[in-house]
């Protein structure tokens, strides 16, 4: 019989991801602090849990996709007592190295497997399978998770042990918000120079000064519009100077993000 799959965070990124998995088929159960969210998956033949301790202790495999490290916690702290040998958890979020570190060990005195699985592409990747999953942890455990990945991603590479899959997702976001503050600060010495704003994208656009941040800034009709991704890259920058703090990397990776992503998240941008 197919292993159980149980998902936690059925947020922008984590709700694609959990519907890839019940459309392929595969047993899930999911779980929300609003029960109404579940709908969609219950339609589909999802079963949806009471609580977090009701999933865990019906799954095999838990993906968990939440905020940050205080909410993966949260979750694992009533999962780990009540999942069975045996059974594996995997962190979709981005979160500090250190703390998938410390759940691994925590799961192996459980004999529970957790392998880190941050993920990259968005919500519109995660809707086709095309998500970028960078894993950290034990070969067993990648192994044994990989049916699971394959149902919302397409590059799926074990990175090395717990906690690689997070540096990783680290570097990957803090050189988005780069791209995307360069793009800012480019489009910005156009506008000085007197080039048509329109006229110059589309020339960037075919041009080597091109990157996905900048298609991403381009569309913007104001930074404030990527407020809610842009909060995400926020807390992933703090990461990279909790993990690198004094590396001159870290600093060229900061000043390139700063002054985006402090319009982006300035007071009222996420309303």
């Amino acid at each position: 019989m197919a292993e159980t799959i149980g998902f936690i965070g059925v947020g922008d990124q984590g709700g694609p991801m959990a519907h890839r998995i019940v459309d392929a088929g595969l047993p899930l159960v999911v779980w929300a602090r609003r029960p109404e969210v579940l709908d969609s998956y219950t339609m589909k033949g999802a079963s949806a849990a009471a609580g977090v301790a009701e999933l865990g202790a019906q799954c095999e495999h838990v993906g968990i996709c939440v905020f940050n490290d205080a909410d993966v916690f949260q979750i694992t702290d009533q999962l780990i007592p009540v999942m069975e040998a045996g059974s594996r958890i995997a962190v979709h979020s981005t979160v500090l190295p250190d703390t998938v570190i410390t759940l691994e060990r925590q799961c192996a005195e459980k004999g529970i497997m957790l392998i880190d699985a941050p993920v990259s592409g968005g919500s519109a990747a995660a809707e086709t399978g095309t998500l970028t999953v960078m894993c950290g942890g034990r070969q067993e455990a990648f192994d044994a998770a990989l049916p699971v990945f394959r149902t919302f991603g397409k590059k799926i590479a074990l990175l090395g042990p717990a906690g690689s899959g997070q540096r990783a997702k680290i570097i990957n976001n803090a050189l988005f918000s780069a791209h995307m503050g360069i793009a800012m600060a480019g489009l910005e010495a156009g506008a000085a120079l007197g080039i048509d704003r329109a006229q110059l994208i589309n020339l960037i656009k075919e041009s080597s000064g091109r990157s996905l941040g900048f298609d991403f800034f381009s569309q913007l009709t104001s930074p404030t519009a990527f407020a809610h991704h842009a909060l995400n890259l926020l807390k992933d920058i703090n990461l990279l100077k909790s993990v690198l703090p004094d590396h001159i990397c870290t600093h060229e990776l900061d000043a390139a993000s700063a002054r985006f992503l402090a319009a982006a998240t300035e007071p009222g941008s996420t309303t």
